[in-house]
């Protein structure tokens, strides 16, 4: 057997194993890249607001409003997306995940949304865990991610051509052949193309989907340095508070030093330990450009946090960034409106080629099956003579 019938094989068999798995990661990440335009328009009359004339209303007070609609569940935070854009209050656990639209004006209600029924958090939740339970989901979709990867790199050792003849058949697809050939041409010409761009859609689900390699390229791109987790820190329980509402007083300091469209968010103390957390996005529409500061919920103190999301972006080691990026990489935000359109084709062709390489192999069992009985019928008339 030569090394690129040996390829093949991998490449055969990986396919069929996980070809139903790539499919629906590859559709459902199409939906997902273009997650925050669909949302613009279809929920616009309840995330954009009227700019007014007055002060927007603080983090406690939006806070309490929220939670009259939150059935006796405590909002975790606040944000501020935006002068035009409306306020947003947040519960989440294990189970539930609820939003609050506020107008942070008047502090007028303006939707309540269980996000476990949103579309796309369902969207979401097939793409990362195939609608499954997670911890049976997850690894299937990560471990079909990993398949994946490996396929596209066989993929390009067989589609690499033999001679300068070849060649340009691995660029053009044959339009006045038959429908078997241009299923042939569909697979590995937009395979070819598909793969550059979507080896980093794999890579970047992978820092997702497994700890292990998550850990391997923060050690590859820090120069050999270990991922540190992120944890908060402790507030100091024995002193008293400075002011009657940390929260709004860290909000007010910061959110003086906005610029443009900067949006803000304020992440209460659920415990008489925790810090009050300020998080502050310079480019809203990605989440990478984002700084977390952490402050004592009694002094007002900054306090020292651990991991990838602690501190500025801009003082950020660049493995530290590079974690920040990688939702933003994996569905092509980093790069504009350009980047999640480069994303969104790559995942279309992703998901088309295990259905090509499907009817592929399914026309070379009929062809063997064919050229088969063809055998079998002359050695019978041979005999018979």
């Amino acid at each position: 057997m030569t090394f690129k019938k040996f390829i093949g094989k991998i490449h055969l068999w990986l396919g069929l194993s996980s070809g139903l798995v790539v499919l629906i990661l590859g559709i459902t990440g199409c939906i997902l890249a273009f997650e925050l335009e669909i949302r613009s328009v279809t929920e616009s009359s309840f995330r954009n607001v009227k700019v007014e004339n007055r002060d927007v209303l603080p983090p406690s007070e939006l806070k309490a409003i929220a939670e009259k609609h939150l059935a006796s569940k405590k909002a975790l935070g606040v944000e501020y997306p935006g002068k035009d854009k409306a306020a947003v209050a947040a519960y989440y656990d294990e189970k539930e995940y609820e939003l609050v639209f506020m107008n942070p004006y008047s502090g007028e209600v303006l939707k309540h949304k269980n996000m476990n029924r949103d579309f796309f958090r369902i969207v979401l939740d097939g793409h990362y865990y195939l609608w499954l339970p997670d911890n049976i989901g997850q690894p299937i979709a990560a471990s079909a991610t990993l398949i994946f990867l490996v396929m596209m790199i066989s993929g390009l050792i067989l589609w690499w051509p033999k001679n300068k003849a070849a060649k340009k058949q691995r660029f053009t697809i044959k339009w006045s052949a038959r429908w078997r050939r241009k299923n042939y041409d569909l697979h590995n010409v937009l395979g070819f193309y598909m793969t550059w761009v979507a080896i980093f859609l794999a890579i970047t689900g992978l820092v997702f989907g497994f700890q292990w390699f998550a850990g391997s390229v923060y050690w590859v791109t820090s120069g050999g340095e270990t991922m540190v987790e992120h944890t908060h820190p402790v507030s100091d329980t024995t002193k008293t508070a400075s002011f009657a509402n940390m929260a709004d007083h860290l909000w007010q300091e910061h959110r003086t030093g906005l610029k443009g469209n900067e949006s803000i968010g304020v992440y209460f103390a659920a415990i008489s330990t925790d810090p009050v957390e300020i998080a502050v996005n310079h480019k809203p529409g990605t989440y990478y450009n984002s700084d977390y500061y952490h402050y004592d919920q009694y002094t007002g103190k900054e306090l020292p946090a651990t991991g990838s999301y602690a501190g500025s972006f801009e003082d950020a080691p660049l493995a530290d960034k590079i974690v920040r990026m990688n939702y933003d990489m994996h569905v092509g935000a980093i790069l504009g409106l350009p980047g999640k359109i480069l994303a969104f084709f790559a995942s279309l062709i992703a998901a088309s080629l295990p259905v090509t390489g499907f009817y592929i192999w399914l026309g070379r069992r009929k062809k063997k099956k064919t050229v088969f009985v063809k055998q079998a019928k002359l050695v019978a008339a041979a005999s018979v003579v």
